[in-house]
């Protein structure tokens, strides 16, 4: 009697699911089996898509929370007509309360306007996990592609930093800047359904197309290294007007304008306002924050050696879980009222945040300014080079290019990233784009939309964290800024700086970024200076193309087969 075959052994959990959602509706509709790839596996390229990410989500808040969002003088609590006495304690006849002037935003900070800026920063939070959660699904949904979307790293600087400018302090308020950011989405919408997109970017110089990434990167670093939203290993100088910091608190004084008189008495300059705490006497490089945030970009940059997934996440994690403990030399929480407020809300956890100022906090008064039309064509700019690079990168990275360089579903990815823009500004947030760090979710071998729309379904949970979220010191957002810019330089490679009129360019364009703090003025230098080298070579050509024309034109007599130059 022969033995009997012993019986194969039951498929897995994970082999049935992934065979019945292939055979299903949502498997045939996000094409899984012919892009080689199954359910389990878009559901962990997601988790790694988010993990790469997740760290946008504090950083964004923070960065345009520097704006001051729709936050004003109005927000600002009254202060007694002596600087010297306390508002509770301004009575009689000679003191009284009165409304605080534009110097109220500035350090000092005025109490109710840092109350304002920390219930922006909560929307702000809001802002970003909304715009990126509808980027994702309508990505997933209607392109098809394993590509996630949030607010753009850059735009958002320049949005908060250059547009709008620190506590408002730049050419636009923060409901213009975000009227520009709506229309530009617009704009960039019509321009994908007409398919133009690839020939505006193509107009940009190429050296300042490259190293404009590169400049952003240098920028990002630059915002990390300082205190105000970094580790603050860079401070200010009166001689160098830059230099090494990285001390206490208790050794940084604020600095403020002053005018000398034609006799030689120096006084505070009229309407000029205090700075932030950054110069420091002493004490260089002992802040104890600084030397938990450098902890911090040790794990970071040790994970992105060891190419482990969710590096950004962790680093942050860790700092920010030290500085949660109370009473000590790095927490996030002081012994004062507002710190004791900030440790209040983060003990609720849980708790679901609603937008009350920055959602359709868009205004037109300004559309007949320069400053506008600046921020919009930039903005404009910035997206359609950095959604075309991402795009096309991903999609060949995943193996979804032809051989005539286009890829399936090309058209509604671009249309979705325009859509999400749009969104992002009703929301109150910078234009949202395609995340570069979707590439860790292809690798791990995402290849549908399913990829995305799990992704969106972490920032669905992110929604009820708001508490946590908020309370990320800013020596925890440093470091990732830091490395996101290294990230962001690999672009020099691309540079031919053999050529010094591809190289001077592409190097005014990366240095201005940082050192102007400004993105527009990098590439307008990058820009500019390529136009100037390259203005005597136009003209030549032009003068060499009339030659040749006027040549043929007489030899036409004897040879009428004379070929005109093209």
């Amino acid at each position: 009697m022969e033995d009997s075959p012993p019986p194969e052994p039951k498929p897995g959990i994970s082999t049935r699911l992934n065979s019945f959602v292939a055979s299903s509706r949502v498997g045939k509709r996000f094409k899984l089996a012919e892009r080689n790839s199954t359910f389990t596996t878009e559901l962990r390229a997601g988790t790694a898509t988010f993990l790469t990410m997740a760290y946008i989500l504090a950083v964004n808040a923070s960065i345009l929370a520097d704006s001051g969002g729709t936050c004003s003088v109005a927000d600002c609590t009254l202060v007694c007509s002596d600087p010297n006495v306390a508002a509770s304690a301004c009575s009689g006849s000679t003191l009284r309360l009165i409304q605080p002037t534009e110097s109220c935003k500035f350090p000092p900070v005025n109490s109710g306007y840092s109350a304002c800026l920390e219930k922006t920063r909560k929307d702000l939070i809001v802002a970003t996990i909304a715009s990126s959660l509808i980027g994702c699904l309508i990505m997933g949904t209607f392109a098809n592609l394993p590509l996630a979307l949030a607010p753009g790293m850059g735009a958002n600087a320049y949005f908060a930093y250059t547009v709008v400018g620190y506590h408002g302090s730049g050419n636009l308020p923060y409901k213009s800047a975000l009227t520009a950011i709506f229309i530009e989405g617009l704009i960039f919408l019509v321009i994908s359904v007409v398919g133009l997109r690839a020939r505006l970017a193509k107009l940009v110089p190429k050296p300042v197309r490259i190293s404009s990434s590169a400049g952003i990167g240098l920028f990002l670093a630059f915002i990390g290294l300082q205190n105000n939203q970094g580790i603050g290993l860079i401070g200010y100088s009166s001689s160098t007007l830059v230099t090494l910091g990285a001390c206490p608190n208790s050794s940084r004084v604020p600095l403020a304008p002053v005018i000398t008189s034609s006799n030689g008495s120096v006084s505070l300059l009229p309407g000029g306002t205090v700075s932030d705490e950054i110069l420091c006497l002493n004490h260089r490089m002992e802040s104890p924050t600084f030397w938990l945030g450098v902890v911090g970009f040790v794990i970071i940059a040790h994970c992105l050696v060891k190419n482990i997934k969710g590096a950004m996440i962790y680093g942050i994690v860790f700092v920010t879980a030290v500085s949660w403990f109370r009473h000590t030399r790095v927490t996030a929480f002081p012994d004062t009222e507002s710190g004791d407020s900030a440790y209040q809300y983060f003990k609720k956890v849980v708790d679901v945040h609603v937008i009350e100022s920055t959602a359709g906090a868009l205004s037109f008064k300004g559309m007949g300014k320069g400053h506008f039309w600046e921020a919009l064509f930039t903005f404009l700019y910035v997206d359609i080079l950095d959604t075309t690079g991402t795009l096309y990168s991903m999609a060949r990275f995943a193996g979804f290019v032809d051989a005539g360089g286009d890829f399936e579903g090309q058209y509604f990815a671009f249309m979705s990233d325009a859509a999400s823009i749009v969104v992002g500004s009703l929301l109150g947030t910078s234009p949202v784009t395609a995340f570069i760090e979707s590439s860790t979710g292809i690798r791990e071998g995402g290849r549908t939309g399913l990829t995305a729309i799990t992704v969106a379904g972490y920032f669905l949970l992110a929604f009820f964290f708001t508490p946590l979220l908020a309370s990320i010191p800013p020596w925890a957002v440093g470091p990732p800024l830091i490395l996101v810019g290294v990230l962001m330089m690999r672009s020099v490679v691309e540079i031919e700086w053999s050529d010094m009129r591809q190289a001077i360019p592409a190097f005014v364009t990366m240095i201005l970024m940082p050192l102007t703090y400004s993105i527009a003025y990098g590439l307008i230098g990058g820009i500019g200076s390529y136009i100037v080298l390259h203005v005597w070579d136009w003209g030549e050509g032009i003068l060499g193309i009339r030659k040749e024309r006027k040549s043929g034109s007489e030899g036409a007599i004897e040879d009428k087969t004379v070929d005109l130059p093209i």
